[in-house]
């Protein structure tokens, strides 16, 4: 072999060995990928390859091979890194989180269990390396390469890359397109298919330098909205004085004088436009559980496939004899647990990139349950059976208005794996059953994955309980982990009817996110029928309930970021329903639910933004019109979240 094809044959080595291991990457994770996908890909894969190629060639011989081995290696951990990461929580990691990358050594187990199990992939993605190392100097040049031949192989970087970004312009701008997820919005899984892993990371890192944001424009409110805002000359006089009457859930907020008096413009915009968004009346069930005792849980992993009669029967009542929520969607955010409980406990979309209740911990946050409560002199407290630190809940949960415990400061329960929802119900309850009113909230841990008996030390607890079910193993652990919740709640029920204050205590409970530990085919197998991915995927159950209430169906679309407005209504707290992102579900205001990747559902049917197609209900005739406002509307409710965050905006109106 010529002495110049050795020397070429590096750089050629480079790039065939990092496209494979993208491919088998993409196979092994999303699996899906177009046309357009793989040609963007196949520049910015080149760029990379000429990239650490111009950076090797400043040494060589044996510094080189170390050097550009160093280099191989970090890229392999990149993408089996965030492998392994995607099959733990179904999407991957940004640059923020591998900075608190430790919390992670707590799964270690079932990092290595996965690795033994897929040690096929692993050594397949590994092979490129391990053959570089061994044959690295017989099979490649590695002397002195000339300025000249550099500034070639510049030029040549300087092409591809350009080369991929013209065609970044050419896939459109659409929603979700690759210019879109380039240069305005952050959604990992997208952006991974379609621009690839390493470009999303490097724009990750880029945005997490920059402290960049979404650049989105507030919609602008339609006619048919501002006619909706008064009343028609058309209605009767006896009419419009009834509608004078109706009252709205808002606070008495002078916007017109804090827009006068900010001089920071990003927060002006926010004051006009919160000024402008059409607040949510008042209604028959507002103020209905006034006065109650809340206990508020949101349950790990749980969905409907944890409900049965005969395994799971307190879950079973507690779904079937309260408010039963029969479209109610609990959608997956970038960080897993922590943006589920920020969600549904905040009212907010969690903004892209970092842990969004992590860094609410030193906000005003005074429309949060917690602290609306404490003002009217309940008892607030909080517990998670996990690690107190996990997520930075020792940060978020106390600016949250409680008094927080957690394992390792606290509370003192039995450390397995996952730990026992029943034993933390156990210990805590008798610190607040007798201190009404009182509001409690909880973090679940008992149903988390993995959902085995052997590596699940509540599915192995209850294997007995679910050893006759039809289903899998992997079924039957999940369930047998589900059960653990079911007698936790059956212990609570039995301490508030033995108290006597059942019948004025309100229950909610929501999942954190779906069950993204189960395979797809136990998905399936658990719902009795293929799961349809974009929407369905994360329908869930919301349970709302107290002794003695009458059941009631509702059917209107809702999601974890209405449980706030709904519980604050029904508690008849004074809040300002413009300032938060979802709406009470009571109300008579249209019904939406966004998904991370900017899909929706509303009334009139649902709208994907990976097909740009909307699906309307029988019955429903709406037009392009309709589906462009909409997607303003969730557009601005993520680039609003992110700036009522970062802008600390709730401390500016008080």
């Amino acid at each position: 072999m010529s002495a110049l094809l050795k020397e070429e044959l590096l750089l050629i080595y480079f790039f065939l060995s990092i496209c494979f291991i993208d491919v088998i990457f993409r196979i092994s994770t999303l699996n899906t990928f177009t046309y357009t996908d793989i040609v963007i890909s196949f520049y910015f894969l080149i760029s990379y390859s000429l990239a650490i190629y111009l950076i090797c060639s400043f040494v060589q011989g044996t510094a080189r091979l170390i050097l550009s081995s160093f280099l191989f290696i970090l890229v392999f951990f990149i993408y089996v890194s965030q492998l392994i990461y995607f099959q733990f929580f179904r999407t991957f990691y940004s640059m923020y989180s591998l900075g608190k990358s430790a919390q992670i050594f707590e799964f270690w187990k079932d990092v290595v269990q996965y690795l033994l199990d897929h040690f096929i992939v692993a050594l397949i993605l590994f092979f490129p390396i391990v053959m570089f190392i061994a044959f690295g100097k017989k099979m490649f040049r590695l002397n002195k390469i000339s300025w000249i031949k550099r500034g070639v192989l510049f030029c040549l970087f300087l092409l591809c890359y350009s080369t991929g970004m013209i065609s970044v312009y050419a896939s459109g701008k659409e929603l979700n397109s690759a210019y879109d997820l380039y240069y305005k919005n952050s959604a990992p899984l997208l952006s991974v298919q379609h621009l690839g892993l390493l470009t999303t990371m490097r724009l990750d890192f880029q945005r997490l330098v920059t402290k960049w944001s979404p650049d989105v424009k507030a919609p602008v409110i339609s006619e048919l909205d501002n006619i909706e805002r008064k009343p028609s000359k058309e209605i009767p006089e006896d009419k419009q004085e009834e509608e004078k009457k109706v009252e709205y859930n808002v606070l008495d907020i002078d916007f017109s004088k804090l827009i006068s008096e900010e001089k920071d413009q990003v927060v002006k915009d926010m004051h006009q436009y919160f000024a402008n968004v059409q607040p949510t009346k008042k209604n028959d069930y507002t103020g209905k559980f006034k006065g109650y005792n809340l206990i508020l849980i949101t349950a790990e992993g749980f969905s409907p496939f944890a409900i049965d009669q005969n395994v799971t029967p307190t879950l079973y009542k507690l779904a079937h004899e309260g408010y039963q929520f029969k479209n109610f969607y609990t959608p997956i955010w970038q960080v897993s647990t922590s943006d589920g409980e920020y969600v549904a406990l905040q009212g907010l979309i969690p903004k892209s990139g970092v842990w969004s209740f992590r860094e609410s911990g030193k906000n005003s946050l005074p429309f949060v349950i917690g602290n609306q409560l404490k003002k009217l002199d309940y008892s607030t407290r909080a517990y998670h059976n996990h690690t107190y630190t996990y997520y930075g809940r020792h940060i978020s949960h106390p600016n949250l208005g409680y008094s927080y415990k957690g394992l390792g400061k606290g509370l003192d329960v039995k450390e397995t794996w996952p730990e026992s929802d029943l034993e933390m119900m156990e210990k805590t309850v008798p610190e607040y059953i007798h201190d009404e009113p009182f509001h409690t909230y909880y973090m679940t841990v008992s149903g988390h994955m993995q959902y085995s008996f052997t590596g699940n030390y509540i599915s192995w607890k209850n294997k007995k309980y679910v050893e006759h079910l039809p289903y899998s193993d992997q079924a039957k652990a999940y369930i047998a982990a589900q059960l653990e919740l079911d007698r936790a709640l059956e212990h609570l029920l039995g301490e508030l009817e033995e108290a006597g204050i059942a019948e004025r205590t309100l229950i909610a409970l929501s999942a954190d996110h779906y069950p993204y530990g189960l395979d797809d085919g136990t998905i399936d197998e658990l719902a009795g029928h293929p799961v349809e991915r974009n929407f369905e995927l994360y329908q869930n159950t919301f349970i709302l309930y107290t002794k003695g209430m009458k059941p009631e169906v509702i059917t209107k679309p809702a999601s974890s970021l209405d449980i706030l407005p709904t519980l604050s209504n029904l508690l008849g707290l004074e809040y300002d329903s413009r300032l938060l992102m979802g709406r009470d579900i009571f109300s008579d205001a249209e019904p939406l639910v966004p998904f991370l990747n900017k899909s929706f559902i509303t009334d009139k049917g649902k709208y994907n933004s990976a097909t740009r197609t909307f699906t309307a209900n029988n019955g429903e005739q709406v037009d392009k019109d309709y589906v462009k406002y909409m997607s303003s509307i969730v557009e601005s409710k993520f680039y609003y979240s992110t700036k009522i965050l970062e802008k600390d905006y709730y401390s500016k109106i008080e």
